[in-house]
């Protein structure tokens, strides 16, 4: 297939998937379970998932691997079947996604932090490098490293997917608003700095996900295009702001309250929409709906 960012050059808006872990809550993952070994051990539910987001109108789908490097399986004794479980997750949304779809295979933080002396920069670099190749290896078109806060930890998993793989590359962090105009993360990046440090390190589509509901994504758009006005940017905003009620945390913005800041987000410089913690494949299908509209005019 073409890439995801020769796609954009052409001026198409692509559609992404939406939740991982709440979807997999909802079918019966419990806490303190690993969400990743249900591609070994429950695989059609895992299916599941990747179908109806594509049948919603995705044009591409993340596979059940955020948590499966080898510094987050070790927490649950599983580090030694990293390459298993994260080909396997590939090898799932692939079946799903079939020809014509991309796999983003997805790669989240470690919750090791360089600065702090508790992980070196090579034992990052390597356990990013394992995922990668079996990610690779079970089928997928592009790497998506996300959810990061940390800029040397975001890096070090860009190089080893470059030096691993031959998949497309993207990197996503995520913002805190401290005030009306001001996102960082919790490690203190912006998204301009991660704009122009990202793009160096050899991204070739950066963004934001989780942290914020779609309305806060667009001025984070408006600060990456700020500083780059070129490089595609991926956005996976939640269904709002988490509320805990009824003893469950919930996010609570419908489908048809999101869609009303895809014209927006869009105009602002976003150029593949999907959705993180709380969006279902209503929400994928109701953004899909919008986005054909505007490739059409």
């Amino acid at each position: 297939m073409n890439t995801i960012a020769n796609q954009i050059a052409q001026g198409r808006i692509l559609v992404s998937d939406g939740a991982w872990g709440t979807f997999l809550q909802q079918k019966g993952l419990g806490a303190g379970q690993c969400p990743e070994l249900w591609n070994l051990e429950r695989p059609g539910e895992v299916l599941e998932i990747a179908q109806s987001y594509i049948l919603a109108g995705a044009d591409m789908i993340e596979t059940n691997s955020f948590g499966g490097n080898s510094f987050k399986l070790a927490s649950y004794g599983l580090s030694d079947k990293v390459y298993e479980i994260n080909k396997a997750a590939s090898q799932i949304s692939r079946r799903a996604a079939g020809a014509d779809r991309y796999v983003l295979g997805s790669m989240g933080p470690t919750g090791k932090i360089i600065m702090t002396g508790e992980v070196t920069y090579e034992s990052l670099f390597e356990a990013f490098r394992q995922q990668a190749v079996a990610l690779q290896d079970g089928g997928a078109d592009a790497l998506v490293i996300e959810t990061m806060s940390d800029i040397d930890e975001a890096k070090a998993a860009i190089s080893a997917a470059a030096d691993g793989t031959k998949c497309e590359i993207i990197c996503t962090m995520t913002f805190e608003k401290t005030d009306e105009h001001a996102y960082h993360t919790m490690m203190g990046v912006t998204p301009a700095q991660m704009t122009e440090e990202l793009v160096c390190s050899g991204a070739a589509v950066i963004g934001a996900n989780c942290g914020n509901g779609i309305r806060d994504m667009i001025g984070i758009v408006k600060e990456i295009r700020s500083v780059n006005k070129t490089i595609p940017v991926l956005i996976h905003a939640n269904a709002g702001a988490p509320v805990y009620r009824d003893g469950q945390t919930v996010f609570p913005e419908s489908a048809e309250q999101m869609a009303e800041f895809i014209g927006e987000l869009i105009d602002a410089g976003a150029n593949i929409i999907g959705g993180c913690c709380g969006t279902t494949p209503e929400h994928i299908k109701r953004i899909a709906e919008i986005v054909k509209s505007r490739n059409i005019t």
